[in-house]
């Protein structure tokens, strides 16, 4: 990894930084918290992932066993992005299950 490279994925972290911190629903909720008594440390992970492009100019990109073409997410990834609470376009969302007899609540 080039040193400048080093530099922006640095920048990258601090846009982020900056994003969070400058955000006023979450500074709104944050002082709502305060109000209430609370001190609130907010700790977010962030991975950043990158890929040489120049890697793979003219390349076909492999589609891993079991990989529909047409969707991009495993079901694993689904199932994270949803306990995100985030929505991908074209997902069937199954509905939950609430208070079902056959089911186990733990």
């Amino acid at each position: 990894m080039t040193t400048r490279l080093r530099e922006l994925i640095q920048q990258l972290g601090e846009a982020i930084h900056e994003a969070v911190i400058e955000n006023e629903q979450i500074a709104g909720v944050v002082q709502d918290i305060r109000q209430h008594g609370f001190d609130v440390l907010l700790m977010l992970e962030a991975s950043i992932a990158l890929n040489d492009l120049s890697a793979k100019d003219d390349a076909q990109v492999e589609v891993p066993a079991g990989r529909n073409v047409d969707q991009p997410f495993s079901q694993n990834d689904l199932s994270f992005l949803r306990q995100l609470r985030i929505s991908v376009a074209g997902e069937n969302v199954p509905s939950e299950k609430h208070d079902d007899p056959g089911s186990s609540n733990r």
